[in-house]
């Protein structure tokens, strides 16, 4: 099918055919055309078919419809093309909280042609540097506040050419500039494999990766696990934690509401109580957010009761089983968990409430298949651990990256996931491949002894490694914030370790307890396991 990138880096730097892994369209809905813009489809449709008056994004003092929402979008696709010198195929690098200006420059870039790089907030100039120069990003559309480290860091990066800034007031504003330009913007008539994402991971190294998704990946994801699994309705208000730049992100406050002509709320900071006051203030419904959130959240369950949310997304890490319980005792609601992934593009294993097993994250998505297999690519008998592997519509593409080999092996994207599946098709998940502590020839998973220490009254954070030892080959080791008012010592560690025997196999207990005020974790609440190495 014939692209419409002039700038063909992306197409270019493909993996090899032969690397990538094997794409499934089985569903009836997957069968796209052969040109496609995933903008098009998730925010003109809207407009096209009378849904314009719909509201689309709300913040604190804003509300956009969908017609605003376009209007924007196509103003600023206009300023690209027109005052940025943008072709079809430049990277354009987004750097903003959660806010709605960010939200309509993605759909520019969409609406141009361009490859959208979203970033976290927090990373430095350091950082950037190497994501520009990863993704030769050529065009950045940032927030004002955020200027600084863009800033340096585009002085290390001469292939950025084009700035714009916004939500300021100054003459060379992205807002100036897009007063000059009133008038609709036709989509480039993209090919529904031009690449329009770069999505950025570092994984356990800290080494970036480039994952390159097209326009049919961003609508496989919206016709997949929102429709068989989440099941929300136009009706509903989205919120939640993960920034745009994170893909749990962009799929639960972008992709998916707007995909059904939903609303979505924009929270430039979104900690627990800054989600507590959204979801009043917005009459959210529909809540995406990570389990530490959901944990914190718990405590006011009798206010988020009296609040119309009635849906609860779980990903970015395990949900423990203490968590889940805890959540559905405060507040009556079940946790729907999944596990996704940055190089899947979203969720490819999940169950909705009413199947929602404890301990489990649940079964293969529609549209997805997934195998738990040996290190020869078996598959496990039931309740035996192995790595996790699956196809489907979406899968890994690096950038130039020699770590595609280790991710796609004959046609199977192998997340990097310790998991057993049982008798019912239901996936448990044990560890991350490289969390896995081997101690004295037993397998022990790091979150199991984690969720074990949560249960604890005195423990309020943990993170567990396996560190060298001479006798054991690797013993266990935790990382513990405690409670306000509780003690670190000897005798706590003694509690905790006595506590940890009682509750799983003792050997899986920590020998080694070290009391932190604080967990190494990405922007999206994730842990840092491999930074536990250096405290």
């Amino acid at each position: 099918m014939p692209t419409a990138h002039i700038d063909t880096f992306a197409r270019d730097h493909l993996p090899s055919p032969q690397q990538q892994p094997e794409f499934l369209f089985e569903l009836p809905e997957l069968k796209f055309p052969a040109q496609l813009n995933c903008a098009t489809e998730l925010l003109d449709r809207h407009v096209a078919e009378g849904r314009g008056d719909r509201v689309a994004i709300r913040a604190p003092g804003v509300t956009w419809t969908y017609r605003d929402l376009k209007d924007k979008a196509d103003r600023i696709a206009h300023v690209l093309v027109r005052e940025m010198g943008l072709v079809p195929g430049n990277r354009v690098l987004l750097r903003a909280p959660n806010n709605p200006m960010v939200a309509a420059c993605w759909f520019a870039v969409m609406k141009v042609g361009a490859v959208a790089v979203a970033t976290m907030p927090l990373l430095r100039a350091k950082e950037l540097k190497a994501i520009i120069e990863i993704g030769r990003v050529t065009h950045a559309l940032a927030d004002a506040s955020l200027a600084e480290d863009l800033r340096e860091a585009s002085l290390a990066s001469p292939g950025l050419k084009q700035i714009r800034h916004f939500n300021h007031d100054g003459p060379d504003s992205l807002e100036r500039a897009m007063e000059r330009h009133p008038h609709p913007f036709t989509n480039v008539n993209t090919a529904a494999d031009d690449t329009c994402i770069f999505g950025f991971t570092s994984g356990t190294t800290g080494v970036p990766k480039a994952t390159m998704h097209f326009h049919r990946d961003v609508m496989a994801s919206c016709v997949c696990w929102p429709p068989h699994v989440l099941r929300a309705t136009p009706d509903d208000v989205f919120i939640g934690s993960p920034p745009l730049a994170f893909t749990f992100g962009l799929g639960g406050l972008l992709l998916f509401p707007l995909a059904i002509g939903a609303s979505t709320v924009l929270l430039d900071k979104a900690g627990p109580p800054q989600l507590l006051d959204g979801i009043k203030e917005f009459g959210a419904t529909v809540l995406f957010t990570a389990p530490t959130s959901y944990r914190t959240l718990s405590a006011r369950g009798t206010e988020l009761r009296r609040t119309p949310l009635r849906k609860c997304v779980s990903a970015g890490e395990a949900l423990p089983a203490s968590t889940r319980a805890m959540w559905k005792e405060a507040t009556g609601i079940e946790i729907i968990d999944g596990i996704g992934a940055t190089e899947m593009l979203h969720i490819f294993i999940s169950a909705d409430e009413a199947h929602a097993r404890p301990g489990a994250t649940g079964t293969v998505v529609p549209g997805y298949r997934a195998e738990v297999v040996d290190d020869e690519g078996r598959p496990c008998a039931p309740g035996v651990v192995g790595k996790l592997r699956v196809k489907g519509p979406t899968g890994c593409r690096y950038l130039a990256d020699e770590r595609q080999k280790n991710y796609v092996k004959d046609g199977w994207n192998y997340t990097g996931d310790a998991y057993t599946i049982d008798a019912d098709g239901y996936f448990h998940y044990h560890a991350r491949t490289d969390d896995m502590i081997i101690s004295a020839g037993y397998n022990i998973a790091s979150p199991e002894v984690e969720e074990a220490l949560m249960q604890h009254p005195a423990v309020a954070e943990c993170g567990v490694i396996g560190v060298p030892d001479a006798e054991r080959g690797q013993i266990v080791k935790a990382f513990v914030v405690l409670r306000p008012g509780q003690v670190p010592g000897e005798a706590m560690t003694q509690a905790l370790q006595d506590f940890v025997k009682s509750t799983v196999a003792p050997y899986k207990y920590p020998r080694a307890v070290q009391f932190v005020d604080k967990l190494p974790r990405t922007q999206t609440g994730k842990l840092q396991r491999f930074k536990l190495k250096d405290i």
